[in-house]
C-alpha cells in the first residue's frame, strides 16, 4: 500500500477536526437551572441578611434600654453568634445547594435505566437534553430499517425481474446469455468492497456494508459460488473507493487477453451520465439511444418508488492504461441495475407515530435516491402532505432567506452529503432555536452528530468516529429505543421540576416563619439543627425520592419543552403559593396562638409548642412530598408502590422525625411530644393533600413562548424565561 495523506489531510481527519470547533454548550435544563439557582439565592441572602439586621437591632434596642450599649458581657457574644447562626441557617435553606446533586441523582438513575433498555449514554446531560428535542433527523439505513439488505429487483438487457425466490434466478437464467451472465458476475465479485469469509463449520458469511453485501449475497446465490463464479484470471490493478462526493466506486482490471476492464458501481443519476452503450441478451455492446435512456431512468424510479435503493454497474474495455490516471468518466457500457429492499424495522411506524403524537418531527436524512427516501419516509408516516422532500445539492444551493422558509418544512433529504446534514443542523439550532437530535452510524455522520444537542449513534453498525462524537449509543441499531430515550429524558426533566417546586415550598416557608417571627418576637421558632434536618429532607431525601420517578405515557402526550419555554411554569408557581400560603397560615396560628388553641400550659409550654411547630412543618413537607408525584393531576398515588425508593424514603424520614422529637431533645432543642400532640401534627400535614387537590382544581394558563406562524419558537434576545 502507498501513503497518500495523512491526519486532518484525510477525509476522516478532516470530518474529525469539524469536532473540535466550538466549545461546549450548555443544555437547556443547565442554562433554566442557573438562572433558578441565582434568583433563589439572591433572595435567600437577601432574606437572611434583613433577619440578621432585624435580629441585632432588637438585641441592641433591648440592651440599651435595660444596661446599656457601654457594658457586653459573654453572653452577649453568644446571642449575637446565634442570630448569626440563624441568618446563616437561613441562607442555608434558601439556597438550592442540593439542586445539583438532585439533577445528578436523576440522571445517573435515568441513565441506568437507559442501559438496560440498549441505550448506552456517554454524556450524563444528554439524559435530560433528549426529553426537549422538538426535531430528529434520522438515518434511514439501519436505524428506520433492518440494515439487511437483499436484491429485490434487478433491470438487465431491457428486462426487468422481481427475485423473490429461486425461481426467479432461474428466469433471470434463461433470458439472458452465459456472457451477458458472465460480465454482471464479474462486476459483482470484482468491483467490490465486501468479501466472503469461511468459517470453521464450513459456511460462508459475507463481510461488509449492507448494500455490498446484498449484491455479493445476489452474485452468490446466481453464481453458485464465490471461487466458481468469478474469474479467477483476472487481477485487479485499481480501486477508486466509494464517497460521498462522486457517489460511485470504480476498479481496474486486467484481463487474459491482454485487454484492460474498469468496472463501475453507484448511483443511477451518475454512472447512467457516464454511459454510451449498453449489454444486450446475448451479451453484445449496443448503441444506448435517448428513448432507452429515458425508459431506464423510469425503470430506476419505479424502483425507487417501491422503496428500493438503486445501483448501476457498468463496465469499459480499454487497450493500455495508466495506473497513476483516474478512471475514466465516459465511454461506459450498462450492465444492469440493481432495486434493493431494506425492509422497516418492526415498531417503527409505531415509534413515529409516538413521536409525531409527542410534538417531536421526525426528519428522514439519506443518502439514498429521493424517490427511495420517499417511498421509506411515507411508509414510516414521516412524510406528510404539507412536507418537502429535497435533494442535497438543490438544499445547499438555497439563499438564507429562502432557508428561513424551507427548513421548517423538511421532512426528507436526500442525496445528502455530510455538509448538508451539518448545515441542517445548525439552522435548526441557529435559526429556530430548536433542540435538535441527530442519528447517524458513519464517520460522514460525525460532524452532525457533535454539531446536534444531542447525537445519537448506532451501536451494532456504528464506526467509532460516529460513537466518539455521539452522546448517546443506541446498542440495539432500533429507532424504538431512541423513542425511550425521549421518555426518560422527559421524565428527567419534569422530575427535576417537581424537586425544584418541592424545595421552593420548603423554602418560602422557612424563610418568612424566620424572617415574621425575629421581626415580631426576636426569636425564631426554628432552630439552626431543626433548619438543618429540613434541609436535608429538602435537598438529600425529597430529591432522591422524586428523582427516581418513572416516566409515563402522559408524557409523550404533550410537546417538548422548547428552549425559551419557562422552567417554573404558572402551574408550579400555584402550587407552591398555595401549599406555602397554607403551610404560613398553620404555622402562624401555632406560633402565635398554639398555646391557647391547644390548651398548653406549663413552664415548658414555649418549648412543647415550638417543638409542635417543627414538627408539624416537618409532616408538612413530608405529605407535599407526595403532592409533588403530580403537579397536575389530582391522584398522586398512582404507581407509588411500585416506587419503592420513594415508599423508603417516606419510612426514613417519618422514622428519624421520631427518634429527634422523642430522643434528641438536648441536641435538637426539641421536647417529647404526647400522642394528642402527634396526631396534630400528622393531621395539619396530611390535609396538605387535600390543599393539593383543590389547588389543581383552580385552572391556569400554559405560558408558552410566542410562536413563529411556522410553528417554531420565536429567538429572542433576553435570557430565558425563569
Amino acid at each position: 500500500m502507498m501513503v497518500t495523506a495523512v491526519g486532518v489531510r484525510t477525509i476522516g481527519g478532516r470530518f474529525m477536526s469539524t469536532l473540535n470547533e466550538g466549545g461546549w454548550d450548555e443544555t437547556p435544563l443547565q442554562v433554566k437551572l442557573n438562572g433558578v439557582a441565582n434568583i433563589i439565592g439572591k433572595i435567600g441572602l437577601v432574606f437572611a441578611a434583613f433577619t440578621f439586621v432585624v435580629l441585632m437591632v432588637r438585641f441592641l434596642t433591648e440592651k440599651g434600654l435595660t444596661v446599656g450599649l457601654s457594658r457586653w458581657y459573654s453572653t452577649d457574644v453568644l446571642t449575637i453568634v446565634n442570630h448569626f447562626a440563624t441568618a446563616t441557617t437561613i441562607i442555608l435553606v434558601g439556597v438550592p445547594e442540593g439542586l445539583p446533586l438532585a439533577v445528578s441523582m436523576s440522571l445517573a438513575f435515568a441513565m441506568k435505566k437507559l442501559m438496560n433498555d440498549k441505550a448506552l449514554v456517554r454524556r450524563l446531560s444528554a439524559c435530560e437534553t433528549m426529553g426537549s428535542a422538538g426535531t430528529i433527523c434520522a438515518d434511514k439505513t439501519g436505524t428506520l430499517t433492518t440494515n439487511h439488505m437483499v436484491v429485490d429487483k434487478i433491470w438487465i438487457s431491457d428486462v426487468s425481474l422481481s427475485l423473490n425466490n429461486n425461481s426467479s434466478l432461474e428466469d433471470l437464467n434463461s433470458v439472458i446469455s452465459p456472457t451477458t451472465l458472465g460480465l454482471l458476475l464479474q462486476g459483482i465479485f470484482e468491483n467490490t468492497s465486501a468479501e466472503v469469509v469461511r468459517e470453521k463449520d464450513g459456511t460462508q458469511t459475507v463481510l461488509g456494508t449492507p448494500t455490498e453485501r446484498a449484491i455479493l449475497e445476489f452474485g452468490l446465490k446466481l453464481g453458485g459460488g464465490h471461487d466458481n463464479a468469478q474469474d479467477r484470471t483476472c487481477i485487479k490493478l485499481k480501486v477508486e473507493p466509494f464517497n460521498s462526493a462522486k457517489k460511485k466506486m470504480t476498479v481496474l482490471v486486467s484481463l487474459s487477453n491482454g485487454m484492460y476492464r474498469w468496472f463501475s458501481k453507484g448511483a443511477p443519476e451518475i454512472i447512467l451520465q457516464m454511459c454510451n452503450m449498453m449489454v444486450d441478451g446475448d451479451g453484445n455492446s449496443v448503441h444506448l439511444s435517448k428513448a432507452q435512456k429515458t425508459h431506464i431512468l423510469d425503470t430506476t424510479n419505479s424502483f425507487a418508488s417501491d422503496a428500493l435503493r438503486t445501483l448501476c454497474l457498468a463496465y469499459k474495455e480499454v487497450d493500455d492504461c495508466d495506473d497513476y490516471s483516474d478512471s475514466p468518466t465516459g465511454g461506459f457500457t450498462l450492465v444492469s441495475i440493481f432495486g434493493i429492499k431494506d425492509p422497516l424495522r418492526p415498531g417503527v411506524k409505531d415509534a413515529v407515530k409516538a413521536c409525531m403524537s409527542a410534538g417531536i418531527i421526525v426528519r428522514m436524512v439519506t443518502g439514498d435516491n429521493i424517490n427511495t427516501a420517499k417511498a421509506i419516509a411515507k411508509e414510516c408516516g414521516i412524510l406528510t402532505d404539507d412536507g418537502i422532500a429535497i435533494e442535497g445539492p438543490d438544499f445547499r444551493s438555497k439563499s438564507l432567506e429562502e432557508m428561513m422558509d424551507l427548513v421548517p418544512k423538511i421532512q426528507v433529504m436526500a442525496r445528502c452529503s455530510p455538509l448538508d446534514r451539518h448545515t441542517l443542523v445548525t439552522n435548526f439550532r441557529d435559526m429556530f432555536n430548536e433542540v435538535v437530535a441527530v442519528t447517524g452510524d458513519g464517520t460522514n455522520d460525525a460532524p452532525a452528530l457533535n454539531e446536534a444537542d444531542i447525537g445519537l449513534a448506532m451501536g451494532i453498525a456504528g464506526t467509532e468516529e460516529a460513537k466518539n462524537s455521539a452522546d448517546v449509543i443506541v446498542l440495539d441499531d432500533n429507532f424504538a429505543t431512541i423513542l425511550n430515550v425521549t421518555r426518560w429524558g422527559r421524565a428527567v426533566y419534569t422530575n427535576i421540576q417537581k424537586i425544584v417546586q418541592f424545595q421552593l415550598t420548603v423554602s418560602t416557608v422557612a424563610l418568612v416563619i424566620n424572617f415574621v417571627s425575629a421581626c415580631t418576637t426576636g426569636s425564631s421558632p426554628l432552630t439552626a439543627v431543626q433548619l438543618l434536618w429540613v434541609n436535608m429532607i429538602m435537598d438529600t431525601l425529597g430529591a432522591l425520592a422524586l428523582a427516581t420517578e418513572p416516566p409515563n405515557d402522559d408524557m409523550m402526550k404533550r410537546p417538548p419543552v422548547r428552549r425559551g419555554d419557562s422552567f417554573i411554569t404558572k402551574v408550579i408557581w400555584r402550587n407552591i403559593m398555595g401549599q406555602s400560603l397554607y403551610q404560613l397560615v398553620v404555622l402562624g396560628a401555632l406560633m402565635f396562638g398554639g398555646e391557647q388553641l391547644l390548651n398548653i400550659k406549663g413552664a415548658d409550654s414555649k418549648y412543647v409548642i415550638n417543638t409542635l411547630i417543627f414538627n408539624s412543618f416537618v409532616f408538612c413537607q413530608i405529605f407535599n412530598e407526595v403532592n409533588s408525584r403530580e403537579m397536575q393531576k389530582i391522584n398522586v398515588f398512582r404507581g407509588i408502590f411500585s416506587n419503592w425508593i420513594f415508599i423508603g424514603i417516606i419510612a426514613v424520614t417519618v422514622a428519624f422525625q421520631v427518634v429527634i422529637i422523642e430522643l434528641l431533645g438536648t441536641f435538637a432543642n426539641t421536647v417529647p411530644l404526647n400522642w394528642l400532640l402527634w396526631l396534630v401534627s400528622v393531621g395539619l400535614g396530611s390535609v396538605s393533600l387535600i390543599v393539593g387537590a383543590i389547588l389543581k382544581c383552580i385552572p391556569v394558563k400554559s405560558n408558552e413562548s410566542p410562536a413563529c406562524p411556522n410553528g417554531y419558537t420565536a429567538l429572542s434576545s433576553g435570557p430565558d424565561n425563569i
